[in-house]
């Protein structure tokens, strides 16, 4: 079996981040360029900005999957939760318990800041996630995503 380490993306991993990063663009049909991804990299690296990248390497260094995640306030609750915005692991990978480490991962930091739930969205086609995600969860949400376009 496959050991894996999780860490936050550093400087020196852009090039890794990146084939994964265009992979996920791909994945859900968004056109990506250097413009848009260059600004994605800046957030992860500034530490004022909310966005976080974490990692998941293989036994040799070789990054597989990301996990974009953030603090989102829930007024209901009084606290902030974790919000993961983006995961995508290699194709390569997927199936080696990748998937699975970044989760832990995320349980982790979950539990360092003191989020009391992680939320996240998926597209319906995208299967293969839902089955993954069904396994950490009791299921889909009862909430119905709205998404307002500008213009």
């Amino acid at each position: 079996m496959t050991s894996f380490r999780i860490n936050f993306v550093t400087e020196h991993d852009k090039a890794q981040w990146r084939v994964l990063f265009d992979g996920y663009a791909d994945f859900y049909g968004a056109p990506m360029d250097d413009a848009t991804a260059d600004k994605v990299w800046d957030w992860l690296l500034d530490p004022d900005h909310v966005l976080e990248g974490l990692v998941v390497r293989d036994e040799g260094g070789a990054i597989v999957g990301l996990a974009h995640v953030r603090a989102c306030p829930r007024p209901l609750g009084g606290c902030d939760v974790g919000f993961l915005d983006d995961m995508y692991v290699s194709p390569e990978a997927r199936g080696s318990g990748a998937a699975d480490a970044l989760f832990e991962g995320l349980r982790a930091l979950a539990a360092e800041r003191g989020w009391p739930a992680l939320r996240w969205i998926t597209q319906h086609f995208n299967e293969r996630g839902r089955a993954f995600y069904d396994r950490y969860t009791s299921g889909p949400s009862d909430f119905i995503m709205y998404q307002w376009k500008q213009g």
